[in-house]
C-alpha cells in the first residue's frame, strides 16, 4: 500500500490528492495520509487539528472560511459521506489567481481529497442529503484570527451547481469584497 497521485489545479499550490483505496469482500481501506507521501508538497506537514462536519440538507453552503496569519492554515479535505461541491478561492496578496476560485466534486465513492494551501477560503455546497467531511488542519482555530466571504459575493461571482437551501447566520453576514481587501500576506 502507499502512494498518492497528486494533480495540480489551475490556482497555485491547490491541489487534488489522489488516494489508492483497497476494497475486498469486507469493505475499503483508504490512507488518508501518510507524511512520506506528502512531502513533495511540504516536507514535515504536520495537521494540528481534526474536524468533521455533518450537513443534513442538500444544497446547503458552509463557507468561505479561513484564517487571517499568522493563524493561517492549509487543510486537507475528504469526503466521508454523500457528496459535496468543494470550492476554493485564492486571497494571497499578489497571486496571478487572486480571486480566482476552483470547484472539484467530491463523493464518498470518489478517492480524491484537496489539498487547500494558507492563504485560500474554502467552503462547499452539499449535493446530498447527509453529507459528511474530514477536515485537517495545520494550524488550531482561532476566532480572532477568522476571516470569511459571502458565498454569493458578486466579485467572486462561484456558480454553485444547486440552489442555496441553507447558510448558517454567521456566514450569511460576512462582508462583501471590496476594494480596499488586497489579499491575504504569506
Amino acid at each position: 500500500m502507499g502512494g498518492v497521485k497528486i494533480t495540480a489545479t489551475p490556482l497555485a499550490g491547490l491541489m487534488l490528492m489522489e488516494t489508492a483505496p483497497i476494497e475486498d469482500s469486507r469493505g475499503r481501506f483508504t490512507r488518508v495520509f501518510c507524511e512520506a507521501d506528502y512531502a513533495v508538497l511540504r516536507p514535515g506537514l504536520h495537521w494540528t487539528q481534526i474536524n468533521h462536519s455533518r450537513t443534513t440538507q442538500r444544497g446547503s453552503v458552509r463557507g468561505m472560511h479561513f484564517q487571517y496569519p499568522p493563524s493561517a492554515e492549509a487543510k486537507l479535505i475528504r469526503c466521508l459521506k454523500g457528496g459535496v461541491f468543494d470550492v476554493a478561492v485564492d486571497l494571497r496578496a499578489g497571486s496571478p489567481t487572486f480571486l480566482r476560485w476552483h470547484s472539484v466534486e467530491l463523493s464518498e465513492n470518489d478517492p480524491r481529497q484537496v489539498f487547500i494551501p494558507e492563504g485560500f477560503a474554502h467552503g462547499f455546497q452539499t449535493l446530498t442529503e447527509d453529507a459528511e467531511l474530514l477536515y485537517l488542519h495545520t494550524a488550531a482555530w482561532n476566532p480572532e484570527r477568522e476571516g470569511r466571504l459571502r458565498h454569493d459575493d458578486p466579485r467572486l461571482k462561484i456558480a454553485w451547481p444547486l440552489p442555496v437551501a441553507q447558510v448558517s447566520e454567521k456566514d450569511r453576514a460576512a462582508p462583501l469584497l471590496t476594494d480596499a481587501f488586497k489579499g491575504i500576506a504569506p
